[in-house]
C-alpha cells in the first residue's frame, strides 16, 4: 500500500484545524500511520481509496469527518477550447488519453510535492507501474495548442526532463534512467506514444518521461494534464482524483476535447441505499435522517428519500464505490467505529499452529542460517515465466484465471523457482552475491502443495554450490536423500541432479540452464534448488480444490 507524506503545514491550512487534531483522527478514516516526524506525518493507506492520495485527498476527507464542511463538493468545469487529436496508429499501442486543464494554482514547494506523490501513487496503484496508466504534468503556458497524442519513430528528438540535450526516443530508452526503468512497457511496439503542440514540440513521451520544456514549477499558474494508458476506466479514474485534488488546492478545471469527446466529467453517480439492509449489516438502528447525515460527513451528497430509503450522490473521485456495501461502511467509518455497540462472538474457539505452518517456519529459520534472503513473490503468473522461459512444457492441468486483468496474472503460480528468477532480473543491478527464497502454495494439476525454492546469483554460483547447499538444507531437516542426474531443462545437463526420497523424486538442484538466463536477461550464473515439502514428510498431505 502506498505511503503519503502529509506535510503539517499545508494539512492545517487545507483542513482549518490543528496538527495534533489530526493525527488523532487519521487512523478513524482509514489510514495506518507509519511515522510521526517533526514537519509530516506518513501514513498508509488501502489500495482502493486512490483518492486519499494526496494532501488534498486526505484534507478534503478530513474536514468532512471533523464536521468542519460536510456534504458533496460540487466541482465545476468550465469549457475552453484546447482539443486533443489522437492517431490510430495508436490503437494497438496505449490507445486512451484523458486531459484537463488547470488554471489560477498557485503551487508553493508543498503543493509540488503533494502532486508528485499522487502521480507516483497513482501509477503504482492504478497504473500498475504505468504500464496501464501514466499521467503527464506539464506548465500550459509554454506550449501552445492544439496538441497531438500519436505513434513516432525512435528517431524523433526531444530534451526529456532533467536533461539539457536532446535525445531519441531510442536514446531515452536506453540511458535516460526513467528509459530504463519503463521501456519494457513500449520498447516492441511498432511505434512510440507521443504528445506534442501544434508547432512539434515534444509535451511528453508517456509513459517514460516528460520534457523539459513543460516542466512545472512554482512560477506555473496553469497546467496542462494527460493521462494515457490501456484501460479507459482506469485513465479516467486518475484524471478524477488528479483534477479534484487540484481543485481542492485551489485551481480552476477547464474541460478539454478529445477527438470529440469534452472531459473531465466530474459529475457524481447517483443511488439509493436502504436503511433497513445497512442497519441489519452494521448491527445499528439508524434512522433515514441519521445515516444522511454521516453520509455528508463522508462527503457524500445525501437526502432521505422516505422512512426506508435514503439517495446519495457518490463523488467521482470515489471509483471504490461499486456495492450498497460500500457505502455501509462508510456509514460505519463516519459513525466512528468507537460508538458502534461491541459483544463477544457466541461461539469461543481457541486456535493452534497448522503443522504446515510449523513446518514453513522451520524451514525459514533453516534457509536464514545458510545465508539466504526470504522474498513474497506474487501467487499470479502466467504462461511465459512459469513454462516458457524455464524451458518446460506447459502443465495442462494449470489452473487458469477466467478473467484476468492483464498478460502478466494468467494463472495460479505452478512453481516457485520461475518467480525467483523474475525478482534477480528485476533486481540485477543491486550488488551481489544475492541469495533468496521462499517457501509457499503452488497449483499442481489442480491441487495445492507447499513447495520450497531458493536461488543464488554471483560470477562463482556453480553446481557445487548448489549440492552443498542442498545438502546442508536436507541435513538440517533430518532427511536422507540420494541425488541422481536430473533431464531437467531449466538447468543445464550435467550440472543438476534430482533429490531422490524413498525412491521418489522430491526435488532439484543445479545450475540454471544459460538460455533460461537469457530469457530472465540475468547476465550472471545462477544456481536454483526446488523441494515440494510433501515428499519430505508425507503427513501433510495436498489439498484439493
Amino acid at each position: 500500500m502506498p505511503v503519503v507524506s502529509l506535510p503539517y503545514k499545508y494539512m492545517e491550512h487545507l483542513c482549518g484545524t490543528d496538527r495534533q487534531t489530526i493525527i488523532d483522527h487519521l487512523p478513524m478514516i482509514g489510514s495506518d500511520i507509519e511515522r510521526i516526524l517533526e514537519d509530516q506525518v506518513d501514513v498508509e493507506f488501502f489500495p482502493s481509496r486512490v483518492d486519499l492520495y494526496s494532501t488534498e485527498g486526505v484534507a478534503r476527507a478530513m474536514r468532512g469527518y471533523l464536521g468542519i464542511e460536510t456534504g458533496e463538493e460540487v466541482y465545476q468545469v468550465s469549457p475552453s477550447s484546447i482539443t486533443f487529436s489522437v492517431d490510430e496508429n495508436l490503437k494497438d499501442v496505449r490507445p486512451y488519453i484523458g486531459s484537463a486543464v488547470i488554471r489560477d494554482i498557485n503551487l508553493d514547494n508543498e503543493a509540488i510535492i503533494s502532486l508528485m506523490g499522487v502521480q507516483e501513487a497513482l501509477h503504482w496503484v492504478v497504473g500498475r507501474g504505468r504500464a496501464k496508466v501514466a499521467i503527464g504534468v506539464h506548465d500550459l503556458d509554454t506550449v501552445i495548442p492544439p496538441f497531438r497524442y500519436y505513434g513516432a519513430p525512435v528517431s524523433r528528438s526531444f530534451v526529456p526532463l532533467d536533461y539539457d540535450r536532446e535525445m531519441t526516443l531510442a536514446e531515452i530508452m536506453e540511458e535516460h534512467p526513467k528509459g530504463r526503468d519503463y521501456s519494457h512497457i513500449v520498447k516492441d511496439k511498432p511505434v512510440m506514444p507521443l504528445i506534442e503542440d501544434v508547432n512539434g514540440n515534444v509535451l511528453s513521451f508517456p509513459p517514460i518521461i516528460n520534457g523539459e520544456l513543460t516542466r512545472v514549477t512554482e512560477s506555473s499558474k496553469n497546467l496542462l494534464l494527460d493521462v494515457t494508458g490501456t484501460d479507459e476506466r482506469a485513465v479516467m479514474t486518475a484524471l478524477k482524483v488528479l483534477c479534484t485534488s487540484l481543485i481542492t488546492a485551489g485551481g480552476r478545471c477547464e474541460s478539454v476535447t478529445v477527438n470529440g469527446v469534452v472531459m473531465p466529467d466530474l459529475s457524481p453517480a447517483f443511488r439509493d441505499i436502504d436503511v433497513l439492509s445497512c442497519n441489519t449489516l452494521l448491527g445499528t438502528s439508524f434512522s433515514a435522517e441519521e445515516i444522511a447525515e454521516i453520509l455528508k460527513k463522508m462527503r457524500y451528497g445525501a437526502e432521505k428519500t422516505g422512512d426506508t430509503r435514503v439517495s446519495i450522490r457518490i463523488p467521482c473521485y470515489r471509483a471504490d464505490i461499486m456495492h450498497e456495501w460500500d457505502v455501509y461502511e462508510d456509514v460505519a467509518i463516519g459513525a466512528d467505529f468507537s460508538n458502534l455497540d461491541t459483544e463477544l462472538p457466541a461461539t469461543f474457539t481457541t486456535g493452534c499452529e497448522h503443522p504446515i505452518i510449523a513446518l514453513a517456519s522451520a524451514i525459514r529459520d533453516i534457509c536464514c542460517g545458510l545465508g539466504y534472503l526470504e522474498v513474497m513473490p506474487f501467487t499470479l503468473s502466467n504462461e511465459d515465466v512459469m513454462f516458457t522461459r524455464m524451458q518446460r512444457e506447459p502443465d495442462p492441468d494449470a489452473l487458469y484465471l477466467l478473467h484476468p486483468i492483464s498478460e502478466e496474472q494468467t494463472l495460479v503460480r505452478t512453481d516457485l523457482l520461475p518467480l525467483l528468477l523474475d525478482l534477480l532480473r528485476m533486481n540485477k543491478r543491486r550488488e551481489l552475491p544475492q541469495r533468496i527464497f521462499h517457501t509457499g502454495d503452488i497449483v499442481f494439476k489442480q491441487q495445492t502443495f507447499q513447495k520450497l525454492a531458493l536461488a543464488s546469483t554471483h560470477p562463482g554460483a556453480d553446481f557445487s554450490e548448489a549440492y552443498a547447499t542442498a545438502d546442508a538444507l536436507m541435513r538440517e531437516l533430518g532427511i536422507s536423500y540420494i541425488p541422481e542426474e536430473s533431464v531437467d531443462p531449466a538447468f543445464i545437463s550435467g550440472r543438476a541432479a534430482d533429490i531422490m526420497v524413498d525412491g521418489k523424486k522430491a526435488g532439484t538442484f543445479g545450475e540454471i540452464h544459460p538460455e533460461v538466463l537469457n530469457r530472465f536477461d540475468i547476465d550472471q550464473p545462477v544456481i536454483g534448488i526446488e523441494i515440494f515439502l510433501h515428499h519430505l514428510f508425507p503427513g501433510h498431505q495436498e489439498t484439493k480444490y
